[in-house]
C-alpha cells in the first residue's frame, strides 16, 4: 500500500481515512516509476530531481521501511532513453531504476520505536521521531538489501550459468535475478525491442497466498474494488515463484560412515529464507526406507492434516524475535518468543543460511549476524548429519519452504480484537489447505553404497542445470 501515504489518507493511524479504492492498488507502475533517487548525482540523475531534493525538509538517509521520494508530477522514470514519439506520459531517463539501492528502500525494514544502546534496544519516548532515523540505531526485523550489499553479488555479476537473469546469465543486482532480462519491449503500446527488457514478473515465494487473494477478489470482504484477476495469469505467477524458490538452493547427500550429511547451498544473493521473519521457514526432510521400499524412520515431518511440524529432531531454518525482560516488563506480555511485530526488540535465533560473500564482521555491521548459530567465513552451506538406521537402504531428501507456520496464522487470528480480518485469513489458509509448504529440494540415496555425494535435483526429480554426480 503506497497511494495511502502520499494521499495523505494513513492518518489517522487507525485506517479511518482509507478509502477502500486507491489506496487497495498496492505497489503501482505509477508509484514504482516515480521514485526519486534521495542521493542526487550530477550528469546522471534527472535534473528536476535535484530541485524536488531540495524542497524536502528531510531527505530519507540511507532509505529504508519504506522511506521513499517520489515526484509530486506525474513523470514516470525509467533506465531507458525513450523516443522521442513517446507520447503517453512525462518521462526522465534515471539509472536509479537498476539500482539494488531501490529495493532496498522497502527491503531493509527496522522499528524506529527503538534506539539502539550497545547491543540492546530500549524504546524511545513514544509520539517523537526517532533521533537519528539511521536504520542501524534502529531494532532490526528485515535485512535483505543489507544481506545482499555484504554479499559477493554486491561487488559485480557472478555467472550463475542461467539460473537466474534471463538473457543475462551473471548476475548481481536485485533486478537482475527478480526481473529477468528478456528480448521484448517496454510495453503493448509499441517500441523498441530490447535484448535487456527487464520481465516485471518480481517472482518470489508466495504461492497459496495469491490463491487467498484471488478467492478474496470479488467478496468485498477486504477491498470493495475486484480486480477480476486473470486465473491463467495467477498460476502463472505461482509456478514462476515455485521455480524461483527451487533455483534459490541445492542439496547435496553424502553418506560418511554410518551418517547421512545433508548440505543446503544457498544459490540466492541474500539469506535463505530471507524477508519477513514471522513464521517463515524451512526445514531438512529425511525419510528412511527399507529395501522393501517401506519407511522405518523420518526427521522433519510435517503432518499436512494438522499443518504440525516435528522440529526436534531435525535442521529447521528460521529467525525467532522476541521481546527482553525490559520489554516484558513495560508490556505485561511474557518475555522471550513472541510474534508481537510492534513490540519485539531482540532475537532469540537466526539460522538462516547466508550468501556467497558472507562474512561474520560484515552481517554484524549491518545487523544481520546468525544468533545462536554460527557459519564460517565465506560459507553458504549448512550440513545437517542424521545417523543412519539399522535395515535402511535409501533415504529421501526434501528441503521444504512455507510462507507461514500454524502457529503464525494462529497468533494473527487470536491477537486480532479490532475486526474480522484475522479470521478472513484463517478462513483461507484452511480453505487453501493450511499453507501448505513448497518442496524446493529432493533428491534420493543409496545409503549403502560407497560414500559419494550426488548434485543438486529439483522438486520434479530431474538433476539441476550445471549439477553432476561427484564421486569422492
Amino acid at each position: 500500500m503506497r497511494s495511502d501515504w502520499i494521499n495523505g489518507s494513513s492518518t489517522t493511524t487507525d485506517g479511518s481515512a482509507l478509502s477502500g479504492v486507491t489506496e487497495w492498488d498496492g505497489v503501482t507502475c505509477n508509484f514504482c516509476h516515480r521514485l526519486v533517487d534521495p542521493v542526487f548525482t550530477p550528469g546522471q540523475s534527472p535534473a528536476p530531481d535535484q530541485g524536488i531534493l531540495n524542497g524536502l525538509a528531510e531527505v530519507p538517509v540511507d532509505p529504508h521501511s519504506g522511506q521513499y521520494v517520489v515526484d509530486p508530477l506525474d513523470r514516470r522514470r525509467g533506465p531507458f532513453q525513450l523516443p522521442a514519439s513517446f507520447g503517453f506520459h512525462a518521462w526522465l531517463e534515471s539509472t536509479y531504476h537498476r539500482d539494488s539501492a531501490r529495493c532496498g528502500t522497502c527491503h531493509d525494514v527496522s522499528n524506529p520505536v527503538f534506539i539502539r544502546v550497545g547491543d540492546s534496544y530500549i524504546p524511545d519516548t513514544l509520539d517523537q521521531p526517532h533521533p537519528t532515523h539511521d536504520k542501524f540505531d534502529e531494532f532490526p526485523i528485515e535485512r535483505t538489501f543489507s544481506e545482499w550489499a555484504q554479499s559477493e553479488f554486491a561487488l559485480g555479476p557472478i555467472e550463475m550459468g542461467g539460473r537466474f537473469g534471463g538473457n543475462q546469465t551473471a548476475v548481481s543486482t536485485c533486478q537482475d535475478c527478480h526481473m529477468p532480462k528478456t528480448t521484448a519491449s517496454a510495453c503493448s503500446l509499441g517500441g523498441v525491442v530490447r535484448p535487456d527488457q527487464p520481465l516485471h514478473d518480481f517472482a518470489g515465494s508466495h504461492t497459496w497466498v495469491l490463491d487467498a487473494i484471488q478467492n478474496l477478489d470479488t467478496t468485498f470482504l477486504i477491498w470493495d474494488t475486484p480486480a477480476y484477476m486473470n486465473p491463467v495469469l495467477l498460476e502463472s505467477a505461482k509456478t514462476r515463484n515455485t521455480e524461483m524458490l527451487e533455483a534459490a538452493s541445492d542439496l547435496e547427500l553424502s553418506r560418511i560412515g554410518g551418517d547421512l550429511r545433508v548440505r543446503v547451498v544457498n544459490q540466492s544473493g541474500h539469506k535463505l529464507p530471507t524477508g519477513y521473519p514471522e513464521g517463515r521457514r524451512m526445514w531438512v526432510n529425511v525419510r528412511f526406507r527399507n529395501t522393501a521400499g517401506d519407511i522405518i524412520q523420518e526427521h522433519g515431518h510435517y503432518d499436512f492434516s494438522t499443518a504440525v511440524l516435528t522440529t526436534d529432531d531435525t535442521k529447521v531454518y528460521e529467525a525467532k524475535l522476541g521481546l527482553d525482560a525490559t520489554m516484558a516488563a513495560i508490556t505485561g506480555l511474557p518475555e522471550g518468543e513472541s510474534f508481537h511485530f510492534a513490540l519485539n526488540n531482540t532475537w532469540l535465533k537466526d539460522n538462516r543460511i547466508p550468501p556467497r560473500g558472507f562474512t561474520n564482521a560484515g552481517f554484524t555491521a549491518v545487523q544481520a549476524a546468525p544468533v545462536a548459530y554460527s557459519y564460517a567465513d565465506g560459507q553458504y552451506w549448512d550440513d545437517t548429519v542424521f545417523a543412519i538406521p539399522g535395515g535402511a537402504a535409501t533415504a529421501e531428501v526434501r528441503v521444504y519452504y512455507q510462507t507461514a507456520s500454524k502457529e503464525y496464522i494462529e497468533f494473527l487470528l487470536n491477537e486480532n480484537t479490532t475486526n474480522d480480518r484475522g479470521q478472513i485469513l484463517y478462513d483461507q489458509w484452511l480453505a487453501l489447505g493450511k499453507g501448505p509448504p513448497v518442496i524446493i529440494d529432493f533428491q534420493t540415496i543409496d545409503v549403502t553404497a560407497a560414500d559419494f555425494i550426488r548434485g543438486d535435483v529439483d522438486s520434479d526429480g530431474t538433476l539441476a542445470l550445471a549439477d553432476a554426480i561427484t564421486l569422492l
